[in-house]
C-alpha cells in the first residue's frame, strides 16, 4: 500500500507565495525521485487545543500558519531510495539553503498505510489529523477507522488514509512523538480526509456527528491528545 512521507511546517505568513515557489520549484524533483504525489495545504480551521494542536506542534509564532503536507510513494524501498538519492543531490543544498520557513521546527515522518478508502471527486479540502495509538491496540484502531472511513466517504469525502508511524525520528526541536506527549508503548498515527471542498467537508462532519452525537463509539486511543484540522490546498501534483 501506499508509503507516506508526512509533515507538519510553520511558515511566516508574509512567506505564503515564496512558500508556494518553493513547493512548485520541489515538486518536479520528488517526483523525478519516484514520489508518486506531492501535497501541500495551508491552515484555515485549525482550532487550538488544550493539550495538543498543530500550532503547539511546531511551535507556530502568531505571525505564522501551519502547513500540513505528505509526499506519496508506492512503498518504504521507494521512499528510502528517493531520500538516499535526496542527500547527494546539488539541487537539494540549493532549495535547502532558500527555505521560507523555520526547518529546525519542520516536523517529518515516514508512515505506513493501514486504511485507504477512495471514493470520486477531486480533492479541494483536507482534514488532517495526528493520534497517539497504543501499540497493542492497532487492529482495534485499524478497525475502527475502516468503519469510519467507509461513512465519511459515503457523506461525500473523496479520499480517507489511516497511516501508521514506521519510521518516526526524534528531533531536536520539535517532533510528532512531542507533539502528541507520546507515552511509553504508543505509536503515532498520521491521517487525513480529503474533500471536494470546504462546504462538503462541513455538511459530511455534520451527518457524522449527528450519527453519533454523544460519541457513543469507543475510541482506542487518548482523544484529549489527539489534534486535527482543516487546510486549503496550495500545490497537489495530482491536479496536475
Amino acid at each position: 500500500m501506499t508509503y507516506i512521507e508526512g509533515f507538519i511546517v510553520a511558515v511566516p505568513i508574509a512567506n505564503k507565495d515564496a512558500y508556494v515557489d518553493h513547493a512548485t520549484g520541489f515538486a518536479p524533483l520528488i517526483r523525478e525521485l519516484g514520489a508518486t504525489r506531492m501535497v501541500e495545504s495551508w491552515s484555515d480551521d485549525v482550532p487550538e487545543g488544550k493539550v495538543t494542536d498543530f500550532r503547539k506542534a511546531v511551535q507556530a509564532k502568531d505571525d505564522e500558519a501551519v502547513v500540513f503536507s505528505w509526499f506519496e510513494y508506492p512503498d518504504r524501498a521507494a521512499r528510502d531510495a528517493a531520500n538516499e538519492k535526496m542527500g547527494s543531490d546539488p539541487r537539494m543544498k540549493e532549495m535547502g539553503a532558500a527555505m521560507p520557513f523555520d526547518g529546525k521546527r519542520m516536523i517529518y515522518g515516514g508512515f505506513d498505510t493501514i486504511v485507504d478508502e477512495r471514493g470520486s471527486g477531486t480533492a479541494g479540502y483536507t482534514d488532517g489529523f495526528v493520534v497517539p495509538v497504543p501499540s497493542e491496540k492497532k487492529a482495534d484502531y485499524q478497525a475502527l477507522a475502516q468503519r469510519m472511513a467507509s461513512k465519511f466517504k459515503e457523506y461525500g469525502a473523496v479520499r480517507v488514509l489511516e497511516a501508521w508511524g514506521d519510521d518516526v525520528p526524534t528531533g531536536k526541536v520539535t517532533d510528532y512523538w512531542r507533539a502528541v506527549q507520546a507515552q511509553h508503548g504508543e505509536e503515532v498515527v498520521y491521517s487525513y480526509i480529503q474533500w471536494p471542498d470546504k462546504a462538503t467537508r462541513n455538511a459530511g462532519w455534520a451527518r457524522m456527528m449527528a450519527a453519533d452525537p454523544e460519541q457513543s463509539t469507543p475510541m482506542p486511543f487518548d482523544g484529549k491528545r489527539m489534534f486535527w484540522g482543516g487546510f486549503h490546498p496550495i500545490l497537489d501534483t495530482a491536479a496536475e
